[in-house]
């Protein structure tokens, strides 16, 4: 019986649609890794191109349902009709909502992917502070050198705050969403406690700079009116020498 047969063709396309449901979009999932993230984007890819593939079964169906019915007798038209129609638009539903959650699945993993990006940018600028407090840790030299050191370290000071605020941002957006909310506050956590860290050695080390340069200039004022006095009493004593002046003459010069 052709009913039968049609019946039948509905029915295991319903079940594969209630089986797809139950297994992609009532299911909770929980991704509390990269892995889990990245396994059930590609699930739902998966998913969503094999239920697109099923197009051709629902049009082989609807085909099949249209031509019996322009056939046969008006009493067999209502219910199958009705079965067709309850087919499509699951189907439909179906399509949609993967397309919907694997879309949606896949914003979160790029979204998850630029929030590496950005900690790995701003880590990499961090390197670049502590070498650089490294390398002004004992600074030799005069008030020059002194201030060359710290004009590079206030440099590299001037960094923007626009990686800071993104990375603030998408973990928020990620973990709002109960995604990898564990392992971002963990890097969250670890990121700011060192950023915290470096700013206030910076700071400190910015502080001690500037006292050495202060120190040394005053240093360098020191030696300056020394040389100067120096040479005075060099010229004086040139003098004294030259007119064969007797240091007993002159006891303040002698002594």
């Amino acid at each position: 019986d052709k009913t039968v047969s049609l019946r039948k063709d509905l029915s295991e396309m319903h079940e594969w649609i209630t089986q797809a449901e139950e297994e992609y979009l009532e299911r909770d999932f929980e991704y509390k890794t990269p892995d889990e993230l990245q396994k059930a984007v590609e699930e739902l890819k998966r998913a969503k191109e094999e239920a697109m593939q099923k197009e051709v079964k629902v049009k082989l169906i609807t085909d099949s349902v249209n031509n019996f019915i322009a056939k046969a007798p008006p009493a067999a038209h209502e219910a199958l009709k009705k079965e067709l129609d309850v087919l499509i638009t699951s189907y439909q539903q179906l399509c949609s909502r993967l397309n919907g959650k694997w879309k949606t699945l896949e914003e979160v993993w790029a979204c998850w992917r630029e929030l590496l990006s950005y900690l790995d940018a701003e880590n990499k600028w961090l390197n670049e502070i502590e070498l650089k407090l490294k390398a002004t840790e004992n600074v030799q030299g005069g008030a020059e050198e002194i201030s060359e050191s710290l004009d590079s370290l206030e440099r590299l000071m001037r960094h923007p705050e626009d990686n800071r605020n993104q990375i603030r941002e998408l973990a928020q957006t990620l973990t709002d969403g109960g995604i990898l909310d564990e392992l971002i506050n963990e890097k969250l956590e670890k990121f700011n406690t060192r950023w915290e860290e470096l700013q206030q050695e910076a700071v400190r080390r910015q502080k001690s700079l500037e006292q050495s340069i202060q120190s040394a200039q005053e240093t360098d004022k020191t030696l300056r009116l020394i040389q100067e006095s120096l040479a005075v009493i060099d010229k004086q004593l040139t003098a004294y020498i030259a007119d064969r002046v007797d240091a007993a003459q002159v006891p303040q010069e002698a002594q």
